[in-house]
């Protein structure tokens, strides 16, 4: 047997005594590229957020090590979760099969070629969800809950001392205000009695009394359960105070009730993975008009986050969705795939017959809470959410007693979680499968278990 030196170590005389052609030397690498590096020339790039390089043709690789490829199958077993609770909460909500199948994908690097197809796909695919065919929109994933879309709006559209205006209809809405505050903003709170939120006209006079670079809205606060109407504030907004821009904290809407982003004149949409899109929690998913995109580009200061600027995050996302790698942190190559899959069964059919659905089935439970003699939080029906309903408890009847009766029933709802009424009610939460997918019975099973649970609390309708 014939022993073959190592040959990266052989010189070029030596070389010729065995018989073999020396290798060319390689041309000079660029300076960022080390020698370390080498092996992932062929098919891996090397970025920075706003440049792709990659290493030149003329390296001659033939040397280096083979990269290994192991056989992957492309078939997707069915998944079949374990039997559990039905999740009835406004969120996280329950998922389906194949979304929760997505997040199993094998292990890959967030600048593989596969990956970037994929990220860049779900962004295209979130333009449509919220209805912007802009250009100048930018939609952004990050990893993170719906909470970080409060910073992403506030570190990069709002500068110390600037005046913003919060609509408030609950905990959420409050909130996004200390958010604001944490960020030196000066923040007005426009406030309603629970269960109810501003009205046009108070709305009106507080923009005519000063100067607001921003107005946030919470689409539904999930604290309550009370819908605010967008398309007729963002038109009052755009007549009284029009170089004002329009935010609304979509995350327990976007999916479940309209937003029609470029026809309404938004300016800005942060929402979350785990509600009614369907995914699981831990994506901050926003959207944002080319005007919103300006202002920050306007800015007189540094964004005052580093994690949350879009300084560091445009061009990754640009990059992604223009199917080219890029990077600042590390994505959730899961996570994402399951937002991929989520926003492709979302998009199998138009989304108003989406919204539609939700509304059906809203309108079902809330007829049903009202048979049983209950009240909601949000008393108006023009007010009410269609994604999630608040019932005020009747008297005598304790959440915390009420709760794991129904968990025993196989259903899990929410406490309250306002804090002028805390005690007095519950929450139930009706998005996505649960209610699109009628034969999975959930909402039956859940009204069921309701009545029952309050008869054994020895509830009787009035």
């Amino acid at each position: 047997m014939v022993l073959i030196p190592e040959v990266s170590k052989l010189s070029r005389s030596a070389f010729r005594r065995l018989g073999m052609t020396p290798p060319k030397t390689p041309d000079a690498p660029p300076a960022r590229l080390s020698l370390i590096s080498r092996h992932l020339a062929p098919v891996y790039p090397i970025n920075t957020p706003y440049a792709v390089e990659r290493l030149p043709s003329t390296v001659d690789t033939s040397l280096l090590p083979r990269i290994q490829v192991r056989e992957i199958t492309t078939t997707t077993p069915k998944m079949s979760q374990p039997a559990h609770p039905t999740l009835l909460i406004p969120g996280p909500i329950e998922f389906d099969d194949a979304v929760l199948q997505s997040m199993s994908h094998f292990s890959e690097s967030h600048v593989s070629a596969g990956f970037v197809a994929t990220f860049g796909e779900t962004l295209s695919m979130l333009r449509k969800l919220f209805q912007t065919t802009d250009p100048a929109s930018q939609p952004f994933v990050l990893s993170g809950s719906g909470t970080l879309g409060w910073d992403l709006v506030a570190a990069n559209l709002i500068e110390v001392g600037e005046d913003v205006l919060v609509l408030g209809t609950g905990y959420f809405s409050d909130g996004f205000a200390d958010c604001l505050r944490v960020y030196g903003a000066n923040v007005t709170e426009l406030k309603a009695p629970v269960g109810t939120k501003p009205t046009l006209p108070e709305i009106e006079k507080a923009l005519s009394e000063k100067k607001y670079k921003a107005i946030t809205v919470t689409h539904v606060d999930t604290s309550t359960g009370v819908l605010s109407e967008l398309k007729n504030l963002s038109a009052l907004v755009h007549k009284v105070s029009p170089d004002t821009l329009i935010i609304v904290d979509g995350v327990c809407s976007v999916a479940c009730e309209e937003i029609d982003f470029d026809a309404w004149g938004l300016d800005g949409v942060v929402t979350a993975s785990q509600k009614a899109i369907g995914c699981p929690a831990g994506l901050s998913i926003s959207m944002f008009s080319g005007r919103a995109m300006k202002a920050f580009e306007n800015r007189k200061s540094p964004p005052s986050a580093y994690f949350a600027s879009m300084k560091n995050w445009t061009p990754i996302m640009q990059n992604y969705e223009a199917k080219k790698p890029s990077y600042f942190a590390t994505p959730s190559p899961q996570l994402v795939h399951a937002l991929h899959t989520a926003l492709s069964q979302i998009l199998a059919k138009p989304v108003a017959e989406r919204f539609a659905g939700h509304k059906a089935a809203s309108d079902k439970i809330k007829a049903a809470i009202g048979a049983l003699g209950l009240k909601q939080v949000a008393a108006n029906p023009d007010e009410q959410a269609h994604g999630m309903t608040a019932i005020y408890l009747p008297e005598g009847v304790k959440g915390a007693e009420l709760l794991p009766i129904l968990a025993k029933k196989g259903v899990v709802f929410a406490g309250g979680i306002h804090k002028e009424i805390v005690t007095k009610y519950i929450r139930f939460g009706h998005m996505g499968v649960s209610v699109l997918d009628p034969t999975r019975g959930d909402i039956e099973r859940a009204v069921k278990a309701l009545e029952e649970g309050l008869a054994e609390l020895g509830y009787t309708k009035s």
